[in-house]
C-alpha cells in the first residue's frame, strides 16, 4: 500500500519529505513485523542484533566497544544489553587475559542455539521476496546506501 494511503495524508512538502516519512514509517512497520519473532524468544531487536554480532565474531570474543561500533541502533546501551543477555545465559563475560581492564564477551552455546532456531523459523529473504524481486531489493539497498552518503 502507498504511504499516502497508509497514513491517510497527502500533505507532503515535496518528494523528499514524502521519502523521509516513508522511510520512517517503513522502519516502524518492519519493527512491528519482527517484534513478534523476537518476543517469541524473549528478546528485543537490540539483543538480537548483539547476538548476531557475537555470532559473527565466534569463536573469538568481542568487547563492548566493538559491539557498539557494529550495532544497528547507535543509541542503544550496549553494556546494559550485554548484562541482560548474560542474565539469560545467552552470552558470557570474562576478563581479557592480555588486558585486565578489558572484558571479553562471547556468545554461549544457548545463544548459538537460539539464533539457529530463529534463523530456521523466520527467513528474511522469504519475507522480502513476497513484495520485491531480487533486483528490486538490490536497487533499494543501493538507494539507501546512496541516501546515507
Amino acid at each position: 500500500m502507498r504511504i499516502d494511503e497508509e497514513i491517510q495524508s497527502t500533505n507532503f512538502e515535496d518528494n523528499y519529505h514524502k521519502a523521509v516519512i516513508n522511510i520512517n514509517y517503513t522502519y516502524g512497520w518492519l519493527n512491528n513485523v519482527w517484534r513478534c519473532h523476537f518476543e517469541k524468544h524473549k528478546l528485543t531487536s537490540q539483543q538480537f542484533n548483539v547476538l548476531r554480532i557475537l555470532r559473527g565474531q565466534y569463536p573469538n570474543p568481542a568487547t563492548v566497544n566493538l559491539i557498539k561500533e557494529r550495532m544497528l541502533d547507535k543509541m542503544s546501551d550496549a553494556s546494559r544489553i550485554v548484562d541482560r543477555l548474560v542474565q539469560k545465559g545467552l552470552v558470557s563475560r570474562c576478563t581479557n587475559n592480555k588486558d585486565r581492564r578489558a572484558v571479553d564477551i562471547r556468545i554461549s552455546d544457548l545463544g548459538l542455539e537460539t539464533l539457529a532456531k530463529m534463523d530456521s523459523e523466520f527467513k528474511t529473504k522469504e519475507f522480502l521476496k513476497s513484495n520485491l524481486t531480487d533486483e528490486e531489493a538490490g536497487k533499494l539497498s543501493d538507494l539507501l546506501d546512496k541516501l546515507r552518503g
